[in-house]
């Protein structure tokens, strides 16, 4: 049971099993301190939401793929069909708790995008921005804090960029799980031992909302929120490289997608070497470093090469070319085709060249 995908429980109907599972009250308590409970409602709690996010990958695809409407119109629409679809009677509990999540996040996204279109023609924030943001901050511990952070940094907002990611470092302990919804699995996978005792603990879906660090995604639509050297994640294709995409490629490999930890560092080094807080610049050089060269973490990320890319752009930064040469070609081993380190290894050798 602990190796099977434990979400498809909420769905049992037999008994109305799946429904009763997800009604239970929280003074319920199955055997506190029992290691392989835990196990088992960590897996369940992890996969739960791994699901949520692969549908809304799946309707992200499809909405910034469609041409009937712009992204902020289908967004709109797709929202109203989710919201009706929760009042229906016929609607499950988990239906109800998946459709609200969804609808949250594709209000991140909205929000997101109106920034970036906001930034790139230079007009001012619309007043009701805040209160969209406001409803999607707390999707997860992590993610849509971070592109609030990374919103503030692309406008020149370093102090309010800096206040959100101690805000979010602070709160992304090891009790916070990382969960993403690409499809790519981690190999040997160690899921958090305080994340596992919290879930036979707590276990409604607001309280197991606060222990998730969603992987970080910048659609293209939203790339003037991102910090530009992701922008090259966006178009990563080079050569016929897109002919060797396979099918879980196509929902995101158009997308910038990054571990919240590792995006994390990399914000904070931007940040403070924006601020000129060297001492603080370095302390997150090396934790991005120490994520890097470590096989025990980097074995637990889902975006190994894009986290090597970001670690080389911050060597290039610290004006160590070599070194910055050596993450991105690290970067290649995990993800030879497809991978922006072709662009950013060209840049490099011709940048040394011109030096030599």
């Amino acid at each position: 049971m602990i190796e099977d995908d434990m979400h498809v429980l909420f769905h049992l109907q037999s008994d109305h099993l799946g429904q009763r599972l997800m009604a239970l009250p929280h003074e319920v308590r199955p055997y506190p301190g029992h290691d392989v409970n835990a196990g088992i409602c960590g897996k369940l709690a992890k996969d739960m939401f791994v699901g949520y996010l692969f549908h809304v990958t799946l309707i992200c695809h499809r909405l910034c793929n469609s041409e009937e409407a712009d992204l902020i119109t289908s967004m709109n629409n797709e929202i109203n069909i989710l919201e009706s679809l929760a009042l229906n009677a016929s609607t499950t509990q988990y239906d109800k708790n998946y459709i609200k999540f969804t609808v949250k996040y594709l209000m991140s996204i909205k929000a997101s995008v109106t920034r970036s279109t906001c930034i790139q023609s230079g007009q001012p924030l619309p007043q009701d921005i805040w209160q969209l943001y406001g409803k999607s901050l707390d999707t997860d511990e992590a993610s849509s804090k971070l592109k609030l952070a990374s919103m503030h940094y692309c406008r020149g907002e370093l102090r309010r960029a800096e206040s959100v990611l101690n805000e979010v470092e602070f709160d992304l302990d090891d009790s916070v799980q990382s969960v993403c919804g690409c499809g790519r699995e981690i190999r040997n996978e160690k899921l958090s031992k305080r994340f596992c005792e919290y879930t036979v603990q707590n276990y409604s879906h607001e309280q197991l909302t606060k222990k998730q660090a969603f992987c970080v995604r910048f659609l293209r639509e939203e790339k003037f929120c991102a910090p530009r050297f992701l922008w090259c994640e966006m178009y990563r294709a080079v050569g016929d490289d897109v002919d060797h995409k396979t099918s879980n490629h196509h929902y995101w490999m158009d997308w910038a997608e990054v571990d919240a930890r590792p995006f994390l560092l990399y914000l904070q080094y931007l940040t403070y070497r924006g601020l000129g807080v060297r001492h603080r610049q370095l302390e997150t050089f090396h934790g991005l470093e120490d994520i890097v060269t470590s096989q025990d973490k980097a074995y637990q990320l889902y975006h190994h090469e894009t986290v090597c890319n970001l670690f080389g752009h911050c060597c290039e930064l610290e004006d160590n070319l070599q070194r910055a040469l050596e993450a991105y070609t690290a970067s290649l081993t995990f993800m030879p085709r497809n991978n922006a380190a072709n662009w950013h290894i060209q840049r490099v050798i011709q940048t040394m060249n011109n030096y030599n």
